[in-house]
């Protein structure tokens, strides 16, 4: 309990003062939800919003491609440095932000790439689509190799049997995937600031800028829209996942 409250009493004063009628956070003067409609009516604070919902969609479009088919290649083919491939591709789960955004920055000065909604949708990808290919990794553990086999039998391509049988079965990873890399994308800052440019402020980076002259109380309120936001994607995204671990054993049986 002791650690609960540890993590969660920040958060919980955040949603609270929220509600708080005082333009001053530190004092409690009564309720109200002023600062929610003040947040819709901030035009920047909404366009913010909206360049991050584009960059987090295009980036997990893209984390879902690239760790579906990631998954799959080590997977179906065994060469001789698929460990080390895989290896590589966890870097970026452990590398601290701060270094991984230092060094796309660097990437994108010496290819002269300018920043911007590209340049941020590329990092983000970075480090999204390995939670993809880790989350299908799980499903694919559990694959039937009679499926794809049975598959071709009947007469389909190598590649139709993945697209038509393969990947509806591999389908609630690739969800609990994608709905772990939006999350992630949405909420990122630290890569963000090193690779944004003005034109593509994120929300995140919005937010930050607004609390450096004082904390306002639309801060809060769109605070405790994002905590909202991203539990429910976490847990549509732990439902999937539990979605998705009673068929391996029915695939199995079957």
């Amino acid at each position: 309990m002791l650690v609960l409250l540890f993590l969660y009493l920040p958060i919980a004063l955040v949603v609270l003062y929220s509600f708080n009628s005082s333009e001053l956070n530190v004092l409690w003067k009564g309720f109200t939800v002023r600062w929610y409609a003040d947040v819709w009516r901030d035009a920047p604070l909404m366009e913010a919003l909206g360049n991050s919902l584009i960059i987090a969609s295009a980036a997990t479009a893209i984390s879902c491609i690239l760790g579906t088919a990631s998954a799959w290649v080590l997977y179906r083919y065994h060469f001789r440095w698929a460990g080390a491939v895989r290896a590589v591709v966890y870097i970026p789960l452990i590398v601290p932000e701060i270094i991984l955004g230092v060094s796309l920055l660097l990437l994108f000065s010496a290819t002269r790439v300018q920043l911007g909604f590209i340049t941020v949708t590329i990092a983000h990808v970075t480090f999204c689509f390995p939670f993809v290919m880790i989350a299908v990794q799980a499903r694919l553990a559990g694959l039937d190799p009679a499926l794809e086999e049975a598959a071709m039998d009947l007469g389909a391509t190598p590649f139709q049997a993945f697209v038509r049988v393969i990947v509806p079965y591999l389908m609630p990873a690739i969800v609990s995937g994608a709905l772990m890399a939006f999350t992630l994308s949405l909420d990122e800052f630290i890569v963000t600031y090193f690779t944004y440019s003005a034109a593509a402020t994120t929300l995140p980076v919005k937010i930050y800028s607004m609390i450096k002259p004082g904390l306002k109380p639309t801060v809060n309120a769109l605070s405790t829209l994002l905590i909202v936001a991203t539990a429910v994607l976490v847990l549509a995204a732990e439902w999937a996942r539990r979605l998705a671990a009673p068929a391996v054993g029915g695939t199995r049986s079957a």
